[in-house]
């Protein structure tokens, strides 16, 4: 029941959290961080955008090739497109990651291993995101006393999860699956310099959208929080990563002693600057939908030209 009815509590908590943004902020806030994009600002993003898939794509294909499955860089980059697109509109968050896992693996013969191969990918960029987050926080500015209960929180929760028994088989099962696709010493590299790559183009996304939203704070001190946004965005409770963060950047900046209307605001605008960087999924999705219409044409015209062929 939980499992049927959890698609439906996540998009109804991260409404009512945006819900309550807007009573205790005003709307406001969430017009400003729209009001503040432009035409040069949502190239940069494009660019950025182009840049941050380029390397996820990359990691996925060392990762996928570690694992003995075949994917193109251009290929990967194209599905990768179209899953930021999917995981940025639908209300789950992860449906472009499943698709393009599906997609892959029934290209290679081996669903399973498609699967695996997207887990793996996704788990290294959040590995490599922790420890950006865990440099930029101890050789930055201290945080507010008042964000550590709720990071203390988060890690509790985190490690109490292995205590589940099938969230310990599939520890040990992804733990030999890494071993295989990541933790090698021809994947290990690439991997790690395409995360590390692919973390810095969302801080840059982030700062541009902090700026445009009017944020005048010193980037040492506005990254740890940026950096933490990020990882709040990984909470299952958001809608294509809504939610959670606009809360975190607004009770963040209040915390730090800055307007949390302005934190909300920047939040804004990073959301929108993530969709707008997805935006060339779109023609992804409308040349393969053309590709597929053509090979069911294709296939629809097939016992014709067979049977005209046997009368000849």
């Amino acid at each position: 029941m939980i499992r049927r009815l959890w698609p439906w509590l996540r998009v109804l908590v991260a409404a009512g959290i945006l819900a309550l943004l807007a009573w205790r902020l005003g709307t406001d806030a969430f017009l400003d961080g729209l009001r503040a994009l432009d035409v040069t600002t949502a190239l940069a993003a494009l660019g950025i955008g182009l840049a941050t898939t380029v390397c996820s794509a990359w990691r996925w294909c060392v990762v996928a090739r570690g694992l003995g499955l075949r994917l193109p860089l251009r290929a990967a980059v194209a599905d990768y497109y179209r899953a930021l697109l999917l995981n940025a509109v639908l209300p789950a968050g992860v449906l472009g990651d499943v698709h393009r896992a599906v997609s892959h693996g029934n290209r290679s013969g081996d669903l399973g291993g498609g699967v695996r191969a997207v887990v793996l990918e996704r788990f290294a960029g959040q590995i490599a995101l922790i420890t950006v987050a865990a440099v930029v926080l101890l050789t930055g500015p201290a945080l507010p006393f008042a964000l550590a209960p709720g990071l203390v929180v988060a890690a509790v929760v985190a490690g109490l999860s292995l205590l589940v028994p099938a969230v310990r088989r599939a520890a040990v099962t992804f733990w030999r699956d890494a071993r295989r696709g990541v933790l090698t010493r021809r994947a290990l590299t690439p991997v790690a310099v395409s995360s590390v790559a692919t973390v810095a183009g969302h801080l840059v996304l982030f700062l541009v959208a902090a700026r445009v939203a009017g944020a005048d704070v010193p980037v040492a001190t506005l990254l740890p929080l940026l950096v933490l946004a990020l990882l709040v965005m990984a909470l299952p409770i958001n809608v294509g990563g809504w939610g959670p963060r606009e809360a975190f950047l607004a009770v963040a900046f209040a915390a730090t002693g800055w307007d949390p209307a302005q934190g909300l605001a920047t939040s804004v605008a990073y959301g929108v600057l993530a969709v707008i960087a997805a935006l060339p999924g779109v023609f992804v999705l409308v040349s393969r939908s053309v590709e597929r219409r053509q090979v069911a044409a294709e296939r629809r015209h097939e016992p014709g030209e067979q049977v005209s062929a046997l009368a000849s």
